[in-house]
């Protein structure tokens, strides 16, 4: 058989095995392994859950510690690893598979909710985006009415976030500049080698729009346009995931894969302060692992809510409805939902160009380029995007600033998080108010054209625009109808466009990609516009193409919330569970204020502040 294969398929046998060092065969091990008793329990086994236990092994090396992840370790998988093959694991066996209700404001259409369920959690199935938000966006979580301590702050939580990193600076001359990035932490970034024609047009593009030049988009002013960084192995251009920081652990961490977490225990009695004790955590199958110290719920902001839920904290009628009982009332549970939310438009590309989309219709190319990739030479499955511009509104509006105020104006604030929200789009601040992306191929709200389509064998590029700072919130909960929900898919209600700011935020959004895409040098590119069509031009048009078109950009925040008890928060500035004594939650869901960047930054930078908190008390 060996003589019937060719040259690549032999390299892609030989290398695969050449990319499993991420993941050390001495630490993955499945849950018939597990010990008894830990001294702590990190539940969940992604973004968070791996930085923590890692860095909670380096700090306290004498202290055993238990990784517990759903899903499987993958280290196999090439749709994680190639670069190119980004969002082929959405929908697929390593994702949770979640979906909203349905949508009211989205004509009754519910959105799906991809989850990673796989050792390194959903830094195995994002997009590899590398950014961060603007310094006083930080600043915030900070304040009295959030995590009430100063390292919650921008310098304390740079410096956390940087510890992650590992930045290879390109050989390109004026692609990234100094500041921003670091050097020696687990996690590989790098500028994509790899870049289309039509996507060098961007930056262009947005500086003709008036929009500045940004070389160093992560050091707290990320507004402008550029070249971000990608979350890329250097050495031979695979994702770089939170498995990375894994050969870093001691030999005190066990990472139980396929390994379910459905309720946290209790003690029977609280402690002197009226807290409850956490002791451990009841598997899927029954099975029960006790911890001495300290319980750490690291799922994820559509997860460690149902679990809290499912061990009898958060809000006792929601809890009842579900026949669960209530061990500590506690509303916020699930609640201030948010989530980051995009429009695109996709634009044909003149004949002479093509696109990532010649992969969709052309086997021989698709073949060829990905040998090139097992070669580490420069090839399509190198692509990752990361073209990306932050704007204000002020800088979309241009001479038309009358829309800004109307916008705001239909803001009516209600809570701490709403007056922080607003405070962002005081353009003093830096904070972005909308992100656009480009992205090659065509990624839009319906599906390449169909084989026996005319336009099969086009080539497009999409322009994204994400709106950062959404006014709607939802809520994720068990699904008390569910015969068990501690196991079955919780129910998540995001509510998006509830709020007219969104809406009409999203309207302009959506109208200012038609200007970027007719500005030079783009427009050079394009042969015309697919979608949603010249023929939408109303705001009543505008607005149903929103709607139809509207979807997640997978950044849910805030279920529980680093807030003050008295005003919805789940966890205090130590991120403790309020009125426990030793139940933390250390993932996305304690973002209490919804952040103007893509959140795996955050997420690795809460993980190592936390990893010193817990070491510290």
């Amino acid at each position: 058989m060996a003589g019937s294969m060719s040259f690549g398929t032999r390299v892609r046998m030989l290398l695969v095995p050449l990319l499993l060092w991420q993941i050390p065969a001495a630490v993955a091990s499945s849950s018939s392994t597990a010990a008894e008793t830990y001294d702590y329990i990190v539940v969940g086994g992604g973004t968070a859950g791996l930085a923590l236990s890692t860095r909670l092994s380096q700090l306290l090396p004498n202290r055993s510690i238990a990784v517990l992840e759903a899903g499987p370790a993958a280290p196999h998988s090439t749709n994680i690893l190639i670069p190119g093959l980004k969002g082929s694991n959405l929908q697929g066996p390593h994702d949770w598979n979640l979906t909203t209700v349905p949508q009211a404001r989205l004509d009754g259409r519910s959105v799906t909710q991809p989850r990673g369920r796989v050792l390194g959690g959903s830094t195995a199935l994002n997009l590899m985006v590398w950014d961060r938000a603007a310094a006083a966006e930080y600043d915030v979580w900070a304040q009295p009415a959030f995590g009430d301590d100063a390292g919650w702050g921008w310098e304390s939580l740079y410096d956390a976030m940087l510890r992650a990193e590992n930045f290879t600076r390109p050989e390109e001359a004026g692609v990234y500049g100094d500041e921003g990035v670091a050097y020696g932490g687990p996690v590989q970034t790098v500028i994509n080698r790899y870049v289309p024609e039509q996507q060098l047009a961007f930056v262009p593009t947005m500086v003709n729009l008036g929009a500045p030049l940004n070389l160093e988009s992560l050091d707290g002013n990320p507004l402008g346009a550029g070249r971000q960084p990608s979350t890329l192995r250097p050495s031979d251009y695979s994702r770089s995931y939170a498995t990375a920081y894994l050969p870093l652990a001691g030999s005190n961490v066990d990472v139980l894969t396929e390994a379910t977490v459905a309720t946290v225990l209790f003690e029977d009695e609280k402690n002197s302060d009226g807290e409850l004790v956490a002791s451990g955590v009841t598997l899927a199958d029954g099975s029960v692992i006790k911890a001495r110290a300290e319980v750490i719920l690291s799922a994820g902001s559509l997860k460690s809510p149902q679990i809290l839920e499912s061990s009898g904290i958060g809000n006792s009628s929601i809890l009842s409805a579900a026949g669960i009982q209530t061990l500590l009332e506690l509303p916020g549970v699930g609640e201030n939902l948010q989530d980051h939310v995009k429009v695109q438009s996709v634009y044909r590309l003149k004949a002479n160009y093509s696109s990532f989309d010649r992969i969709r219709y052309d086997a021989a190319y698709a073949a060829q380029q990905l040998d090139l990739w097992y070669l580490n030479e420069t090839s399509a499955y190198d692509y990752t995007g990361s073209t990306i511009a932050f704007l204000t509104w002020s800088q979309v509006a241009g001479a038309n600033t009358s829309f800004v105020p109307s916008l705001l104006n239909s803001t009516a604030v209600h809570s701490a998080i709403d007056k922080a929200k607003l405070s962002f789009l005081n353009e003093s601040t830096n904070a972005p108010a909308l992100e656009l992306l480009f992205s090659d191929g065509y990624f839009g709200a319906a599906s390449y054209p169909a084989a026996n389509s005319s336009l099969y064998g086009a080539n497009f590029f999409t322009l994204i625009a994400g709106v950062q700072h959404l006014f709607s919130t939802g809520s994720v909960h068990v699904d008390a109808a569910a015969p068990s929900p501690a196991t079955a898919a919780p129910r998540i209600d995001p509510r998006y466009l509830e709020h007219p700011y969104d809406a009409a935020a999203l309207r302009e959004a959506a109208k200012y990609l038609r200007r970027v895409a007719a500005t030079p040098p783009l427009n050079t590119f394009v042969e015309a516009e697919y979608e949603p069509g010249l023929e939408v031009q109303t705001d009543e048009q505008w607005d149903e193409y929103v709607r139809q078109a509207v979807s997640t950009l997978f950044h849910p925040t805030g279920t529980c919330a680093m807030m003050d008890r008295a005003i919805g928060g789940v966890v205090d500035g130590r991120l403790r569970v309020h009125g426990t004594a030793n139940l933390r939650v250390v993932d996305a869901s304690v973002i209490p204020v919804q952040i103007s960047a893509h959140i795996q930054t955050a997420v690795y930078g809460i993980a190592e502040r936390a990893a010193r908190l817990v070491a510290g008390s």
